[in-house]
């Protein structure tokens, strides 16, 4: 098996991989609160103006519905930070209108379908226009789906509490991205291949097509060990691989491409990608030594 760099800079680490801010922390217009006009002195025996009293009781009222909206605002956003509250730089919710998920067919699917376990491989890739629905943007470029953010978040808590290191180097990827990096790979592979349709196929072992990467659909990260950041077999050998493998299934996380399941996901040993599948299927697959494919009972 090649070796590839994670290309992981040594940014200083904060206390957690990323977080999300307090609700008084996001980024909102500075309204300047509205001041109270000085008392006008008013000669006795001429008839006091109502106009300021009508222009202070607009500007109350105003003032009223915009902290009532502030205040319903910060509480939906109190709520998507629960998870991950803490000190620094705030998480970015990015909405995506007209976003759409995949039935495995490369169709679009009803938006009650379970999320967390959409099958993506070489059989089942993205529909046309797929796009995740909303992400939560990390530190250092990266970023997941909103939906599987908490649960990663308190994965990563969880493994720095033990006192080990864990660092995400790829997460999302756009659809230029995986085809930039994939064609990366065939080119590595035609040296050694006897034609182009070969050396794609050499190279899909270890980086899927574009369109049918759990990149691409937001809820897969790689994490390595920040000792170690190559990815190679040798990466399974590191502490925080070994953290991940044994505790990744209690946050709804699974090891994807398990080195004894390549016949069946058609993707070779990958001991730093993680898939988020939520709780209850992760027990299993985990438990019960599967694969994704497997516990869906598809290929």
């Amino acid at each position: 098996m090649s070796i590839h760099s994670c290309v992981v800079h040594d940014f200083p680490l904060p206390d957690r991989e990323y977080y999300a801010a307090a609700s008084d922390q996001w980024d909102e217009p500075t309204v300047s609160k509205p001041r109270r006009p000085a008392p006008s002195r008013i000669r006795r025996g001429k008839r006091r103006s109502p106009l300021p009293l009508l222009a202070l009781t607009g500007l109350m009222l105003f003032a009223a519905g915009f902290l009532l909206g502030r205040a319903e605002a910060a509480g939906t956003r109190a709520a998507q930070a629960a998870a991950g509250a803490g000190s620094g730089g705030p998480v970015r919710i990015l909405a995506v209108p007209g976003a759409v998920r995949s039935t495995g067919e490369g169709e679009a699917a009803a938006p009650e379908e379970d999320w967390a376990l959409l099958l993506v491989n070489e059989s089942h890739p993205l529909p046309e226009g797929f796009q995740v629905p909303e992400f939560t943007q990390l530190v250092n470029g990266h970023s997941i789906d909103k939906r599987a953010y908490p649960a990663l978040q308190r994965m990563m808590d969880a493994c720095r509490a033990d006192g080990l290191s864990p660092t995400i180097c790829s997460s999302y990827r756009t659809w230029e991205k995986q085809e930039e990096l994939f064609e990366n790979k065939v080119q590595s592979c035609l040296s050694q291949a006897g034609s182009r349709e070969e050396a794609e196929e050499q190279a899909a072992v270890w980086v899927a097509r574009p369109g049918t990467s759990e990149h691409q659909a937001g809820l897969a990260v790689d994490i390595v060990d920040k000792s170690y950041q190559s990815l190679d077999s040798g990466q399974e050998e590191t502490a925080v691989q070994r953290w991940l493998m044994e505790h990744c299934a209690e946050f709804g996380f699974i090891l994807r491409y398990p080195n004894d399941k390549s016949g069946i996901t058609g993707i070779g040993y990958e001991p730093w990608h993680y898939r988020y599948v939520g709780e209850e299927a992760a027990r299993e697959i985990m438990s019960r030594g599967l694969c994704l494919e497997e516990y869906l009972g598809v290929d």
